[in-house]
């Protein structure tokens, strides 16, 4: 599909008025960027284990609390610090000058979200279960809003920063070290800490909040030129009311058919995400497995996501986005049916099996990222990067308005029918990726 005539105008309009942005990619800024924002994403990711969403964060709400409709609310939280606030953000963003002190501040926010909780945990732990379930939510649902606006601007500086044949050598770079010095953490840390029981998930908070400190110093070394965009032509300028801004929005995905493709996909690929909190519920509660199994888990599951990338990342380079999203999705989508197929063993074999279900959980942020970076290649100009951006981040959460229903369904009817059905939606959403453009044949 190409572009329209419009867009290509917009496109060249925003080239030709930029005041003092880069024209093109200098090698000697790309690789001192692409190692620092590696190195970046490296210390987040190793802080991120100590949080896992498909593990650790479920399992401590069900610590305080074990409802099906409450482990629902995770998924919805999450997706909304991801889609509506960047949405808002995104036209702000485009016009910031210099975007790596939006990744400092948003890094620490992060921070600061997982010291509360991390004394909130230690305050009232053991005596306060409906008050403590309440701060856990709340803290969690600042913590995703920050975390959706720090994954917007991270894509955003990868669009300004790194050019497009080199986005899957820093994927490779940052997850497979970043798979190796979590697993580390995970070892050293982690275990123990879970060995020890709910006594001690104060100090997982602290380890994140730490992590993500030493994280936010990192972007201050990022050798970013500061671009100005005009004002007076540049299409994300910001609208004057909430009406106007919801039909800017329309009017990109009325005139980008890719983009709205992409957007269909995302939709359907959404149900993946909020089936995992339930994984671990189901291992603890069908399979009788404890604590020290999330361990296990955790590694498989951030091996699996460092050999996909050394897969994905190359492949991405040299073949596109689309060919490895629709391979990514489909074997994202075997996670539920593993689930399903383990439930049919002896349980003492399931929960010695369990750790399979995290081998194709794995390629999620993999498959995140490359949404991402879809949303990047299909924007017209550098001006839209972040609307298009945060335009896949509310497809993704659309469907999370569900999320605690499917929850009270899980109590209600059971895991295994609940997991053939968000199979089948995935493999709709697979079914409509074939279908997309490759951005780069636009």
């Amino acid at each position: 599909m190409m572009r329209t005539a419009a867009q290509q105008q917009s496109g060249r309009a925003t080239s030709s008025s930029a005041e003092g942005a880069p024209e093109g990619h200098p090698p000697e800024r790309t690789r001192r960027n692409l190692l620092v924002i590696a190195i970046y994403q490296v210390i987040a990711r190793t802080g991120w284990i100590f949080k896992t969403e498909t593990i650790i964060m479920p399992a401590v709400l069900d610590a305080v609390a074990d409802a099906g409709f409450l482990r629902g609310m995770l998924p919805v939280l999450a997706r909304f610090g991801q889609s509506l606030p960047p949405l808002v953000v995104a036209g702000p963003l485009a016009r910031m000058p210099l975007k790596k002190w939006a990744l400092v501040t948003t890094t620490l926010a992060v921070a600061l979200c997982f010291g509360l909780l991390a004394i909130a945990w230690s305050l009232f732990a053991g005596g306060h279960p409906f008050l403590l379930a309440g701060i856990y939510l709340t803290i969690y649902a600042i913590f995703a809003v920050c975390n959706g606006l720090n994954l917007l601007v991270m894509a955003t500086l990868h669009g300004k920063l790194i050019p497009v044949a080199s986005r899957g050598r820093l994927m490779v770079l940052s997850t497979t070290v970043g798979s190796v010095t979590a697993i580390a953490a995970a070892i050293v840390l982690l275990g123990p800490w879970l060995e020890a029981g709910e006594s001690a998930f104060d100090k997982i908070f602290l380890a994140t909040a730490v992590f993500f400190a030493v994280a936010a110093v990192v972007p201050l070394m990022i050798n970013e030129p500061p671009t100005l965009l005009e004002r007076d032509t540049s299409p994300t300028q910001p609208t004057a009311s909430l009406r106007a801004a919801v039909q800017s929005w329309r009017e990109m995905l009325a005139a980008d058919h890719g983009l709205a493709r992409l957007c269909l996909v995302a939709t359907f690929f959404s149900v993946a995400l909020f089936l995992f909190p339930h994984y671990q519920a189901f291992a603890r509660d069908r399979l009788g497995t404890q604590l020290p199994s999330l361990l296990t888990w955790v590694v498989v599951q951030n091996v699996a996501t460092g050999l996909a990338s050394v897969i994905a990342g190359p492949a991405t380079d040299r073949r596109g986005t689309r060919i490895v999203l629709v391979v990514l999705m489909a074997c994202s989508g075997l996670t539920p049916l593993v689930v399903v197929v383990l439930s049919l063993l002896p349980h003492a074999t399931a929960g010695q099996l369990f750790w399979l279900v995290y081998v194709p959980l794995g390629i999620n942020p993999i498959l995140m990222r490359t949404f991402s970076n879809a949303a990047l290649e299909l924007a017209p100009d550098l001006a839209a990067q972040p609307r298009y951006v945060s335009l896949v981040g509310v497809a993704l959460a659309a469907p999370f308005v569900v999320s605690p229903f499917v929850g009270s369904l899980v109590d209600l009817i059971g895991f295994r029918p609940v997991f053939l059905g968000g199979a089948g939606v995935i493999g709709l959403g697979v079914a409509a990726a074939i279908g997309l453009p490759e951005p780069r044949e636009r």
